[in-house]
């Protein structure tokens, strides 16, 4: 039997290999994280948004898709979804994701009531898996999650802010009292209204609402004025005697409300009455 000869061997092996050069070939590992945190970049009383942030590094050309998420407050899931991302990789290069997400960490006013009086902290998180598409159509998945601690929401405080009576006679005298919403937190509160029903001595002199859809500031008070006349059409015919002891008894009562939040409030107290100029 006659053998090929060499020349044809040789044609034989630089085919094949030629035909090896052309295969695709994959690099070596998957894409992977390098750096990931998560911010608390807004918080209200009954939700925040955190915001992800990451850096993925591949051996080869290809794109992030999306992240498919959980959002997890307190250990619970409050909120899934998936956020479109479509970052390029470059080979060897860390590329920068980042998405948003707001969700409530609060379902009803008995839960935030709770938080109030429990005080801390609370743990935020963001968790899932990145979608990473290489050449060639290959799906790699990257597990992520990222948490981070924000103050628990506590309830506003209503106080007197000031209060002082002016005597302008023997039967009438003016109460300017200035109500106070505390917001002990460190993001604006808002509200939906202040009510109030203001005494002297027992006797209901007048009623109302205030602050209605305001906005106290992070770690401020909003200050809410009621001018209340004490005379014998607003508390009775024994306001004469009443306001010659020159100490008036007072009561204020109501509740604060916004987004589940309702908090009712009672304060007394005694105004020294100033004679008026």
């Amino acid at each position: 039997m006659r053998l090929p000869s060499p020349m044809f061997r040789l044609a034989v092996v630089l085919s094949l290999c030629a035909g090896c050069a052309s295969a695709p070939v994959r690099p070596a590992g998957p894409a992977v994280l390098t750096a990931q945190q998560t911010l608390v970049s807004a918080q209200g009383l009954t939700d925040a948004t955190l915001r992800y942030q990451a850096q993925v590094a591949s051996p080869a050309k290809g794109v992030v898709e999306r992240a498919d998420y959980e959002l997890v407050a307190d250990g619970q899931v409050v909120k899934t979804g998936t956020a479109k991302l479509d970052v390029p990789l470059e080979p060897g290069v860390p590329a920068d994701i980042a998405f948003e997400e707001r969700a409530p960490y609060v379902k009803s006013a008995q839960d935030l009531t709770r938080l109030s009086e429990q005080g801390g902290t609370l743990l935020l998180a963001l968790r899932g898996t990145l979608v990473v598409r290489t050449g060639g159509g290959h799906e790699e998945t990257i597990p992520f999650a990222a948490s981070r601690a924000a103050r628990v929401p506590r309830l506003p405080i209503v106080v007197v802010e000031e209060l002082d009576g002016a005597r302008y006679s023997a039967e009438e005298v003016q109460l300017n009292l200035r109500l106070g919403v505390r917001n002990p937190n460190p993001f604006p509160l808002k509200l939906e209204g202040l009510t109030w029903t203001a005494t002297v001595a027992g006797k209901t002199l007048d009623s109302g609402t205030l602050a209605q859809a305001d906005t106290v500031d992070a770690s401020a008070t909003g200050v809410y004025p009621v001018e209340l006349t004490v005379t014998p059409d607003t508390w009775g015919p024994e306001v004469k005697a009443l306001i010659a002891k020159g100490l008036l008894p007072y009561g204020v009562t109501g509740e604060v409300t916004g987004p589940l939040l309702r908090v009712p409030y009672s304060l007394t107290g005694e105004v020294k009455l100033n004679v008026s100029r």
